[in-house]
């Protein structure tokens, strides 16, 4: 997605200039003339990747406007622009929460590398607090990316849901995100901060299922030579995420369902029950009703887990969530590897608005990973995404053809390659062969000619010729050319 930077000055011939410089570069504009306008613009839900703030502006300062945008919490990267180039003017917008500044008139390469370090700072601030809230268990709803009607359903549920205890089903496709909503599930509720333990049951090995799950004494069976504490302790307090629940063998989904019905589990070895204080969700990709139908699964657990189901839409039902998905995982990437990728062209975005992702959410992701690592240039390109569009990338250009040998031009191409030169040429490059002449012969021409145009005028003719004097004078005698200043107008000598 393009990345939308607000451009705020009362100078409407500065506006255009940077206008010109950042649309040249893939980026979109918008404009404020003023403080007021620009706190209004973004008061509208306008969509604002940057700000340009010029700190001398009428009526309401650039200074003041920033504070006032971070009062209202706004928190987009702010580049301050000023003709006042003080150690007092930059502490004091620092201060205020500029990232970065320069001073009026600046190089659009000075702007547009600004701009750029302060996207990269962004991300990279963006990605520690995404961290931290995942670490913390304090993700939730509105954490996650997507506003499309199906998703804004699932945000719904979810924190109505979120507030109480009751046991949750997510079902949905694999790949479409529903370890997410179990997070945003646990950090919405009043478990948020505790422990938030995921189980792919799944890829549990079947003899180790209850020890893993529940725990085990120490010497309970050969090789615990340790007491664990198991899955459903360690969640103590906070959420058990069950992913893939329908994977669990049928034993071990009775021991599940005492679990829940009684709020205690059975350690292997142990000689009495341990309380737990656990929040269950679960989550499948499989149809559970037709499980317990074929006796896969028990119908009293399923009973148990399906109490509040929430379906998690298919990334192909919720394309309009696609640009922000590729946006949150551009800004990723960028910091796990080192990248300064600014977005996604829009024709690429187009191939990647059309494909139908059976993968769901994580093929688009790793798609994007791989385009980002791939990428050379600001934008992704449709080329960047070979497998969805189509389109592979163009071939390096060619490295320049090795300088033929002497004898390798005939006598007659030279004659050609001759016949297209200027007849009145000056200066001749190549002699009556074909072959090229000695640099010493080429410098006599030239010298020779410019004293001619310039009549002699020996200060412009070193000029013009970016050379000093003294070096002119030099050559002038070793090529034997003093005739030819003998009657110079400017009176200039050698001495001079």
């Amino acid at each position: 997605m393009t990345k939308m930077v607000l451009v705020v000055d009362d100078d409407p011939t500065q506006r255009r200039l940077i206008q010109a410089v950042l649309e040249r570069e893939g980026f979109a504009v918008a404009h404020a003339e003023s403080g007021d306008a620009a706190i209004s613009h973004l008061m509208a839900g306008a969509r604002v990747d940057l700000i340009l703030l010029d700190l001398v502006m009428p009526r309401l300062s650039g200074q003041d406007t920033l504070k006032e945008m971070r009062a209202r919490g706004f928190h987009q990267p702010v580049i301050v622009v000023t003709a006042q180039g003080s150690i007092d003017t930059v502490v004091q917008a620092m201060q205020a929460g500029a990232c970065d500044f320069f001073v009026k008139p600046a190089s659009p390469e000075r702007i547009i590398v600004s701009i750029r370090n302060a996207l990269s700072m962004g991300d990279l601030r963006g990605e520690v607090d995404r961290l931290k809230k995942h670490k913390t268990g304090r993700f939730t709803f509105a954490d996650m990316v997507g506003s499309s009607a199906p998703m804004t359903l699932v945000k719904r549920m979810g924190e109505r849901a979120a507030k109480s205890t009751i046991p949750i089903l997510i079902t949905g496709e694999s790949g479409v995100g529903k370890e997410v909503i179990a997070r945003a599930l646990h950090g919405a509720s009043d478990r948020a901060g505790k422990a938030f333990v995921a189980v792919n049951c799944g890829a549990l090995p079947e003899n180790l299922v209850e020890s893993i799950l529940f725990g085990h004494e120490k010497g309970s069976f050969t090789g615990a030579t340790d007491k664990h504490l198991g899955k459903f302790q360690e969640a103590n307090g906070g959420t058990l995420f069950l992913d893939e629940v329908g994977e669990l063998p049928l034993d071990m989904q009775v021991k599940l369902l005492r679990a829940l019905q009684e709020s205690e589990i059975d350690p292997v070895g142990a000689k009495r029950s341990v309380k737990v204080d656990v929040r269950i969700v679960s989550a499948t990709n499989r149809d559970l009703s037709l499980a317990v139908a074929e006796g896969r699964f028990r119908e009293d657990l399923f009973y148990r887990l399906n109490v509040f189901p929430i379906e998690a839409p298919a990334l192909r039902e919720r394309k309009d969530d696609i640009p922000a998905l590729v946006e949150h995982f551009i800004r990723r990437f960028n910091v796990e590897e080192g990248k300064k990728v600014v977005g996604c062209a829009p024709e690429a975005l187009q191939h990647l608005l059309a494909h139908d992702w059976p993968g769901n959410v994580r093929q688009l992701e790793n798609a994007v990973y791989r385009a980002i690592v791939l990428s050379d240039s600001p934008y992704l390109q449709p080329f960047d995404f070979p497998a969805i569009s189509g389109i592979v990338a163009p071939p390096p250009p060619e490295a320049a053809p090795a300088p033929l040998a002497s004898s390798a031009i005939s006598p007659e191409a030279a004659r050609e390659l001759m016949a297209e030169l200027p007849k009145d040429a000056p200066v001749r490059i190549l002699d009556e062969r074909g072959h090229l002449r000695t640099l010493e012969d080429i410098e006599r021409d030239l010298i020779q000619l410019a004293i001619e145009i310039y009549a002699g005028h020996m200060s412009e003719v070193a000029r013009r010729l970016g050379i000093g004097r003294s070096t002119l004078y030099r050559k002038v005698r070793e090529q034997g050319l003093d005739g030819v200043i003998g009657g110079s107008e400017d009176g200039e000598t050698e001495a001079a």
